[in-house]
């Protein structure tokens, strides 16, 4: 009776896991209710599978290798690099649909669309590096939710003023980088500079994520004034 009672919760908890990975809304409860469900599925299977040696040292084996990686001593980041990958992950959310608070392929919002973006540069950095300052600065910004905002008041210093102001229709680009947040007065909406008087945004009146040009284009955000910021990942000269 026991065991089968384990199983079921493992089974539930799997579930969960799945559930809340396809779910695109992104919050700290949701985090919380997503690594519980991920040690219960490991706890519980771990129990399921006591008898089979191998299996049972892989499973108590696997929290150790991203420990080690995290664990490792600090490199510095290749700036031009993680910008690159950054844009590029940017570009790879044209035409997600909008949804607020989302930050994934399955909805995303305005100040999920560089977030999301900026972690998934990373940890692929990170990763592919074994990096383990990359993957420390993947798991803070994971943990961090940051509004639109947030980030124009430097949030958990993550970002920088540019200085260049006014409207995307009409403001002097000659400062800005690609990668660099244009965010509205007062937070409302946050739109993403590509390079070449293209700006991409999560926008919640088209209902995706869409790229246009700030200078030909018709975008009622393109009018609104904002105040230029800048990540400070990557606001090295390159």
């Amino acid at each position: 009776m026991f065991h089968r009672l384990i199983l079921y919760i493992t089974i539930g908890a799997l579930a969960s896991v799945v559930l809340l990975t396809l779910n695109p809304v992104s919050n700290t409860l949701l985090k919380l209710a997503f690594l519980a469900a991920l040690l219960t599925f490991w706890s519980g299977l771990i129990y399921l599978i006591w008898n089979r040696r191998p299996a049972r040292l892989t499973l108590l084996l696997l929290p150790v290798i991203p420990s080690v990686l995290l664990l490792l001593p600090a490199r510095p980041v290749d700036t031009k690099q993680l910008t690159s990958s950054y844009l590029r992950n940017l570009t790879k959310y044209e035409s997600v649909r909008y949804v607020w608070g989302g930050e994934s392929f399955f909805g995303i919002d305005c100040s999920g669309l560089p977030r999301r973006a900026l972690r998934d540069a990373l940890l692929t950095y990170g990763l592919s590096h074994l990096n383990s300052n990359a993957l420390r600065t993947f798991l803070q910004h994971w943990w961090f939710d940051a509004s639109a905002l947030a980030l124009s008041k430097g949030y958990r210093n993550c970002t920088t003023p540019v200085g260049t102001s006014g409207t995307i229709k009409t403001m002097d680009y000659t400062n800005l980088l690609p990668g660099d947040l244009a965010i509205t007065r007062g937070g409302a909406h946050l739109i993403v500079y590509l390079g070449n008087d293209q700006w991409i945004q999560a926008d919640n009146e088209k209902g995706k994520v869409l790229t246009q040009s700030g200078r030909t284009d018709e975008n009622g955000w393109f009018h609104a004034k904002v105040t230029t910021h800048r990540w400070n990942l990557i606001s090295s000269p390159r």
